[in-house]
């Protein structure tokens, strides 16, 4: 046994010796590798001992790299990296610099913007621009985001210059927020400008979220011919076939009544798929398409394949429930609701979103309902819904349409408690309704508290309210809102004509003069002829014409009065500067040896004399040195004396 065990330690040994003979000799030290450390800064260590390695042993491809451009003597010139280039645009910043502070900086901005607080989210934003801890592009598209949800147009805007202004680049989810708020402005032209100069000028892609949104935008604003030039622009770069963009220009033709249109879109969306199309979101349109023609039990036919096999999402759910209860078929909406309700399990499964209640809210009217559209606007937030600004305006302006203001109301004072501001278009609608129904005062009011509110009305609402008023013989209500518009909105010769005309009427002619003052002194609008004969001809009914040539005449005597004291204010500023200037300049440099040579007499100075003795010269040397001094070489003679 024992001779047994050391003939096999000698044999192991002679195979260890044969294998390390043929074993290639290696020039440097290898390290067997672990699969694992002991502990973290064993790992640390090794790191630190592989970096050490490959500087002094650089890897085999710089080597190879090396012996090729020793190959070859005239290698061609390389551009440099993206980034070393300062001619090409900065990129914008990776989800991998949303770390350490900026990560805390998000945090905290995220939740204000979930208390709704989106000013102090805003401003704190604007503040850490130029902080220690730069808040990145991830963060501010957060509070975009929120701006844009609430529709709060003009912050989002301001918001954007101002990270512009401070250099921050923009991603490209930055540039989908800014098409969406042009797009929802009803700015079309705006967005497709912006898109570009992105396309232009961007060092980033668009992807298919940026064509659905410009494309459906295009689309709710009637530009659907811009819209399919936007598909051709998708098929020429390579995107992929998507079946949304499809849906929102089927969407487009079913509006327009052509329904060629959106069986020719079907089609070519179902070649390009390989003759099958799984996903359901075109199948709404498709419907409506068959109803267009007439073809109503093809239209259910297609129902039926949809919700039998395809893959359902909320917004294709939506758009065939859209169909269904524009058709005359509300019932069978009604059961397809209740089929997506249950089928509903946030977050695994999403069946129902804003737009399903929105269209309920929609059918239930169309049925005259509006009690049950009410209940069902309501019963969102047991889904996770929330509605926004525009749910309720479509909501708001159902019932406003068929005489059920109370109920708007009600519906509109249950904006604040959900966190939504109302805008211009809810105001002007509760405005109108309650000018239907004889409530001229609650009309203004609801004008009045927009204005408070900070929102800008445009003109048309101002002038229907102002027209409202002034029916119902509220002359005075109708001035004082006009004197409150005049300097926030720009009017046009129409509006103050009409403000003219009411006064007039009234004989109230030194108000019309008084509008026509205020009117020469801004510059915005023209005073021309033609409005000149108009305001003659009111004051002519009394008499009074020469009034309005005398106070042309006093506004160009006074404004040439306050033309000439500026030119005489600025020729004094020039003296006074003049002034200052020469009393800082020492006065040798003006040619005067003494400032005031009776002065030095007076007081027994002693004048040195060319030989330094000290003498006390008589006037008229003093005079002869002076006029001397002032000849034209007084920069010389100053010189020559200090010398």
């Amino acid at each position: 046994m024992a001779l047994a065990r050391a003939t096999f330690f000698t044999h192991l040994k002679l195979v260890s010796i044969r294998h390390n003979h043929l074993r290639p000799p290696s020039s440097s030290l290898v390290r067997l590798r672990l699969l694992s450390f002991a502990s973290p800064e064993e790992a640390a260590a090794e790191r630190r001992r592989r970096k050490r390695q490959l500087r002094i042993e650089p890897p085999l491809s710089a080597l190879n790299r090396n012996q090729q451009q020793s190959q070859n003597p005239n290698p061609k010139p390389q551009s440099p990296p993206y980034y070393l280039n300062p001619n090409n645009p900065k990129l914008p910043e990776h989800t991998s610099a949303l770390t350490g502070n900026r990560l805390h900086l998000h945090n905290k901005i995220l939740t204000l913007i979930r208390e709704n607080d989106l000013d102090e989210a805003a401003l704190y934003t604007r503040h850490s621009i130029y902080s220690n801890c730069r808040p990145t592009i991830f963060t501010i598209n957060a509070v975009l985001a929120a701006l844009l949800r609430q529709s709060r147009y003009s912050d989002l805007l301001s918001l954007h210059r101002f990270i512009t202004q401070a250099g921050v680049v923009p991603n490209i989810i930055t540039h989908n927020l800014i098409f969406q708020t042009y797009l929802d402005c009803r700015k079309p032209d705006t967005a497709m400008e912006h898109f570009k100069q992105f396309i232009n000028d961007a060092p980033v892609n668009p992807s298919p979220t940026t064509y659905r949104i410009l494309v459906k935008g295009l689309v709710d604003n009637n530009r659907l011919e811009r819209a399919m030039e936007l598909k051709a622009q998708m098929d020429d770069r390579g995107f992929a076939a998507d079946p949304i963009v499809y849906h929102y220009l089927m969407l487009g033709h079913a509006r327009n009544s052509d329904a060629d249109g959106v069986f020719t879109l079907y089609e070519d969306l179902k070649g390009k798929l390989g003759g099958v199309v799984d996903d359901g979101v075109v199948y709404g349109c498709l419907m409506k398409g068959y109803f267009l023609k007439g073809m109503e039990s093809e239209a259910m036919d297609c129902y039926e394949e949809a919700i039998g096999g395809k893959k359902m999402s909320a917004v294709a759910y939506n758009s065939v429930l859209d169909a269904l209860s524009k058709n005359g078929k509300f019932d069978e909406a009604l059961k397809l609701f209740d089929r997506m309700l249950r089928e509903h399990n946030p977050p695994k499964r999403l069946a129902v979103n804003l737009g399903s209640f929105n269209v309920m809210a929609d059918g239930y009217c169309a049925e005259g309902r509006f009690n049950e559209a009410i209940q069902v606007f309501r019963s969102m937030g047991e889904y996770r819904c929330s509605p926004d600004t525009l749910s309720f305006n479509n909501l708001i302006e159902h019932l406003c349409d068929n005489g059920k203001v109370a109920e708007a109301e009600e519906v509109y004072g249950e904006m604040e408690g959900k966190g939504v501001n109302p805008d211009e278009f809810t105001y002007g609608l509760l405005m109108d309704t309650c000018f239907r129904e004889n409530r001229p005062d609650d009309a203004a009011g609801y004008f009045r508290k927009m204005v408070e509110s900070g929102l800008r009305p445009n003109l048309a609402v101002y002038n229907r309210l102002v027209d409202g008023l002034v029916k119902v013989g509220k002359i005075d209500d109708a001035k004082s809102f006009f004197d409150l518009m005049v300097k926030k909105l720009k009017m046009n010769d129409a509006s103050y004509q009409f403000m003219m005309k009411v006064l007039s009427e009234a004989g109230r002619l030194d108000e019309v003069l008084q509008i026509v003052d205020t009117l020469l002194d801004d510059n915005g609008l023209d005073f021309d002829e033609e409005f000149q004969e108009f305001v003659k001809g009111e004051l002519r009914k009394e008499g009074r014409e020469e009034d309005l040539t005398k106070l042309m005449e006093e506004k160009e005597r006074l404004k040439a009065e306050a033309k000439a004291k500026e030119i005489e204010a600025a020729e004094a500023a020039k003296r006074s500067a003049r002034a200052a200037v020469a009393s800082l300049l020492p006065s040798k440099l003006f040619g005067n040896k003494e400032a005031n040579p009776e002065s030095a007499l007076g007081s027994g100075v002693n004048v040195l004399n060319g030989d330094g003795i000290g003498t006390n010269p008589s006037e008229t040397e003093l005079a002869e040195n002076t006029t001397e001094a002032e000849g034209p070489n007084v920069t010389e003679q100053v010189s020559g004396n200090s010398l």
